[in-house]
């Protein structure tokens, strides 16, 4: 399909200017559970208040252009939190103390966390579906590879991908209700996340006011836990404020911010998702003046590096859309990630010229976004993600990552031979690396067959870790994989907790 590099770029800047009028008009009322009645802005006019929900998407625009398309994943964006990001709220603290304890991501998000099916990752979606428009499959896979740093496995994870698949879909598709099957398609079926949002649409269909529907949403993920900042109804409060909207981006955010809970969330992604669909013309001029065109941010270290990030949304434009050709070209050339597989993703390509063509488009996002939801499908907790130059590789722990003396432990691995990569069939040798007293059983030689129409290019083996007399504090567990013939070894590390 074909994008008007123009439109694209006007898109990309109501984007950040929607997100900045949400973010400063919902943060006043932010954690307020009950119904509102606001009519507009309570700030001053040219005061933009910080917000979180940029901040930390200006450090991850740091890490593409600084690692690259391919080299930004969980890991290395956990070490960007590490090295940028100063608060420690809620999953924001846990993420950051796991990681800092030698939980290396996604695991981080998993372990001890109460916060998993809370707001932080889908508020932070809007920079993959910028860098990826039309392209719903490969922003979802950078958002899951985004959230589940600090939320791991749960409904936070759910939440990024259907917010960036919707996002990213509304470049080519400005039919809010067909970008919002896509967002779905992007995760599980069976997850809170989508039966929220399919619960809204019943309401919307049956005719139901917007406040009715807000209500009967909060009842029915009351059990969550998380009080106003769980993610299926804050993202549903979201959809509700579009939905009800009917296009119109006034009506929109304030329905959205009315519905109360995370609001400076929910006004943000809704001001954002409308200037995508609908760009500059659709972002009421009193109110992109009112608000004007500075960046303000509270969540950022400034010292060294952190001090190269922009200070207004034409600048963050400006960046993005530089970088867009470049990631939207690398995934279309060779589709790289422990997401990809199989021929659904042959011959997709989005090209910036001068001309917009997106016929046939929704039926191709549609299947693309299904490519990302059979992934989020398979997460599970307790799992580590590593790659070479040969395969990726994952291991999958039974259970949360501690052991006691005399105790054990079950590891699975799960091994895929990259496609682009020469196509042979590998005897691997596996060898553990574990702490005095530690034994591993299970497995010495692996074989992967060769990655090829007639054969997957996967391989798996089961061990059991068991623990000897003595076990420290933590314990550093470290799977080497050797392929006969070949001098590029594979190294997976996690800890052991006692």
């Amino acid at each position: 399909m074909k994008l008007d590099y123009q439109s694209y770029k006007d898109k990309v800047y109501a984007c950040w200017l929607g997100k900045n009028i949400g973010g400063t008009m919902g943060t006043p009322y932010e954690g307020k559970r009950e119904l509102l009645d606001i009519k507009g802005f309570v700030t001053k006019p040219g005061e933009v208040l910080p917000n979180d929900d940029l901040d930390l998407q200006l450090i991850w625009l740091y890490a593409l252009e600084n690692c690259g398309a391919f080299n930004v994943n969980a890991a290395t964006l956990g070490e960007h939190w590490i090295s940028f990001i100063v608060p420690h709220w809620n999953e924001y603290g846990i993420g950051k103390a796991n990681m800092k304890r030698g939980l290396p991501p996604p695991m981080s998000g998993d372990y001890d966390n109460d916060w998993q099916h809370s707001n932080g990752a889908w508020i932070r979606s809007e920079i993959w579906a910028t860098v990826c428009p039309a392209m719903p499959h490969v922003a979802a896979k950078y958002a899951m590879e985004d959230a589940m740093v600090d939320h791991g496995s749960g409904e936070g994870t759910f939440a990024a991908a259907f917010v960036a698949a919707l996002q990213s879909a509304a470049f080519a598709v400005c039919d809010l209700k067909k970008c919002i099957e896509i967002g779905l398609a992007a995760i599980p079926e069976c997850s809170r996340m989508a039966q929220s949002i399919k619960f809204v649409l019943e309401c919307y269909q049956k005719g139901m006011t917007w406040s009715d529907a807000r209500n009967a949403v909060q009842k029915l993920n009351a059990d969550i836990g998380n009080g106003w900042f769980e993610a299926p109804s804050n993202v549903t409060y979201a959809v509700i404020g579009l939905l009800w909207g009917e296009g119109d981006f006034k009506k929109s955010m304030i329905t959205a911010i009315n519905c109360g809970d995370d609001t400076d969330c929910t006004g943000a992604t809704v001001g954002a998702t409308m200037g995508i669909l609908y760009g500059t013309a659709g972002v009421p001029k009193d109110w992109s003046e009112y608000i004007g065109d500075d960046i303000v941010t509270v969540s950022i270290a400034k010292g060294n590096n952190g001090k190269n990030i922009p200070k207004t949304c034409t600048e963050l434009t400006a960046r993005v859309v530089k970088l867009a050709p470049i990631v939207v070209g690398a995934h279309t050339t060779r589709h790289s990630g422990w997401m990809y597989s199989g021929e659904r993703l042959a011959g997709y390509t989005v090209e910036f010229g001068d001309v917009t063509d997106t016929e046939g488009v929704y039926e191709q996002l549609l299947e693309l976004a299904a490519v990302a939801g059979e992934v989020a499908k398979s997460l599970k907790p307790y799992t580590v993600y590593a790659e070479n130059v040969m395969m990726y590789a994952n291991i999958t722990l039974d259970r949360a990552p501690e052991i006691q003396a005399g105790g054990e432990i079950g590891v699975h691995l799960d091994i895929q031979s990259k496609q682009f990569f020469e196509d042979e069939p590998r005897t691997l040798q596996l060898r553990w690396l574990l702490p005095d007293g530690f034994t591993a059983e299970g497995k010495r030689t692996l074989m992967t067959k060769a990655f090829n129409p007639h054969s997957s290019g996967k391989g798996s083996a089961d061990f059991v870790i068991r623990a000897g007399e003595t076990v420290q504090p933590e314990n550093r567990m470290v799977l080497e994989i050797f392929a006969n013939g070949r001098c590029t070894p594979l190294y997976i590390y996690f800890p052991l907790y006692s």
